[in-house]
């Protein structure tokens, strides 16, 4: 299936800038794993945030700088970092890779969230409090009317979802805020994955469907 839908210019911009948070830059970073139209056009926002740089006026240095910079090159070298420790991530379809984005991220076995549906906690070792997790929804199966608070991000890695605005597959990239309500329902042919990374909360209609948002942060 070709990907349909994709970051916008703003949030790939603020990605190539490292402005953004860790666990929006996780979803934004896997994105363009598999995704060449997004990592062209990331590398053409870099191009354009480096000529602008370039037009800048120029800066005057502190004092300091010169005595700081020599100090640095004299200083004995540091030990090197100890290499980094492959991450844990619950069992996936056969077919399905680990995002080389979560290499380094623990997530936990899947857990019961409803019938049909599994939820996984995902540890980002730079933030630990980044809320990031791994949906699994099986086929005919659909998530509570929602919106949100903040903003969502959703990266589909595995199955397609319906949420009444349009389908989403295996690479799809969603962003979700308070403007809308939808409910993802999840296709015919199996399971749908999906990596998601929330800033605020997920507002859910009814106390039940509250409830069990609340297990998983949303």
């Amino acid at each position: 299936m070709t990907i349909q839908h994709h970051p916008d210019d703003d949030l790939l911009l603020a990605h190539t800038a490292g402005r953004l948070a860790l666990g929006p830059a996780v979803l934004v970073a896997t994105h363009l794993e598999g995704c060449a139209q997004c990592r062209e056009r990331a590398r053409l926002l870099e191009a354009v945030g480096g000529a602008l740089i370039d037009d800048l006026p120029p800066e005057t240095l502190a004092p300091e700088a010169l005595a700081r910079t020599l100090a640095a090159i004299d200083a004995p070298p540091k030990a090197p970092p100890p290499r980094p420790v492959a991450g844990r991530h619950p069992a996936l379809p056969p077919g399905m890779a680990w995002p080389r984005a979560l290499r380094r991220a623990n997530a936990s076995p899947w857990r019961w969230l409803g019938p049909g549906m599994r939820w996984s906690r995902v540890t980002l070792p730079g933030d630990p409090k980044a809320n990031v997790f791994l949906l699994r929804i099986g086929a005919g199966k659909q998530l509570p009317v929602h919106t949100h608070s903040d903003c969502e991000l959703t990266q589909v890695l595995y199955g397609t979802f319906h949420d009444g605005r349009a389908l989403f597959g295996p690479g799809d990239f969603d962003e979700a805020d308070g403007s809308f309500h939808h409910q993802p329902t999840v296709q015919a042919g199996g399971d749908c994955i999906c990596l998601a990374s929330v800033e605020g909360k997920v507002l859910f209609q009814g106390a039940l469907a509250r409830m069990l948002g609340s297990l998983v942060g949303m």
